[in-house]
């Protein structure tokens, strides 16, 4: 499960999509703003402005959503930002809209905000959505339903083995899982104090990257129920980058000279390991460095590869041994996954009155052949 990258300190099941679709236009290029630039400018600063904004008006202002993540029913929860165009401080305006399978919205949220503060990211899980919290620590985490109420959460500090259908809710400072069925956010327990990077499958496996301060090379290392079960060491001449699980299939980014130059890959449980470093990626050209390589398992153990703002790749089948590049509608700002779904956002890099050239929420079912871009009205 994705929320919409979330890498450095970052930005979903498939036969409930089906009913979704049919909330979606048809594909298309898309196209800019209607109407007077000034008028846009206008509605936009009183958006930003307004101590109580509409969610319909926060959502039309920011034209395209920062987050799209799926509960277990197939329920969307998108969540927008609308900052200040003129500075980095200022108002600002956020907005979360739930759309259930069917298309219909179901209920949304809208609050006054401050440019500078962290925008509410979520994650969905089998009965809704759960806030990343913002910081260090736990506060200002809690749960919706699918029907948009809130819960509270219990916060412990006290480490939690993880089990099957627990979330990776924050990977590292801190380090946090999130239980839905007690509605718990906690420390996993067992991860290496040297980790750099983790991962947990579906399984209830945790998966993490381990960095030593001595010339020993990076490994990967796996648990389960708080007990280690297996390691491997990253190739040498690699330093070990994104990491990945899902659907059988974990993924370790190969980075050399701060760029992401293969992959290692098992899909058996770490029996056996094998690197990718040639084939239909061409890794020399990827340009955008380790922190904005985009590595996402689908529900069947196929990977996606890419780079956010760039090109993507997507394995012909779970033996992730052919990749074919995906055809995208529009420029994507970025790209995730949620079961076999494909979510693919286009926006301004950054905050602007005017709206670039196929903006919006696409999506795709089919393994990015076909794809339909999200009607936000509501």
């Amino acid at each position: 499960m994705a929320w919409l990258r979330e890498r450095g300190g970052r930005a979903a099941g498939l036969a409930v999509v089906a009913g979704a679709v049919l909330a979606l236009t048809a594909c298309g290029s898309g196209g800019s703003a209607e109407g007077d630039a000034g008028d846009r400018e206008s509605k936009y600063k009183r958006v930003i402005e307004d101590p109580h904004p509409r969610p319909a008006d926060v959502i039309e202002a920011a034209g395209a959503p920062t987050g799209a993540v799926r509960a277990g029913d197939g329920s969307l929860l998108l969540t927008y930002d609308a900052g200040n165009v003129e500075d980095d401080e200022g108002p600002a305006a956020t907005a979360w809209r739930i759309v259930g399978p069917d298309g219909r919205t179901v209920a949304e949220h809208a609050e006054h905000a401050d440019a500078e503060a962290t925008r509410p990211a979520f994650k969905g899980v089998s009965g809704g959505f759960v806030r990343v919290p913002p910081g260090e620590g736990t506060e200002g985490a809690y749960a919706l339903d699918v029907r948009g109420k809130r819960h509270e959460v219990v916060v412990t500090e006290t480490p939690l083995r993880v089990r099957p259908d627990d979330v990776l809710l924050a990977e590292l400072e801190p380090t946090l899982v999130y239980r839905p069925a007690t509605r718990t956010v906690a420390p996993p327990a067992g991860v290496p104090d040297d980790a750099i990077g983790l991962a947990v499958d579906e399984g209830g496996t945790v998966w993490s990257l381990e960095q030593h301060l001595t010339e020993d090379p990076d490994r990967v290392v796996w648990q389960r129920d708080g007990r280690t079960l297996g390691s491997t060491t990253v190739p040498e001449s690699y330093a070990g980058g994104a990491l990945a699980a899902r659907g059988g299939t974990v993924a370790l980014a190969l980075t050399r000279d701060e760029g992401v130059r293969g992959l290692l890959v098992t899909t058996d449980g770490g029996e056996r390991w094998r690197t990718v470093v040639a084939g239909d990626i061409p890794w020399k050209d990827l340009k955008r460095g380790s922190e904005l390589f985009v590595l996402e398992v689908l529900a069947d153990g196929r990977l996606l590869v890419g780079e956010e703002g760039g090109r993507y790749w997507l394995a012909a089948d779970r033996t992730n041994s052919a990749f074919h590049a995906l055809k995208t509608p529009a420029a994507f700002t970025s790209l995730t996954v949620d079961g076999t779904t494909l979510y693919g956002i286009t926006d301004a890099t950054t905050a602007t009155y005017d709206l670039v050239r196929g903006e919006g929420l696409w999506i795709s079912t089919d393994g990015g052949h076909e794809w339909q871009r999200h009607d936000q009205r509501g």
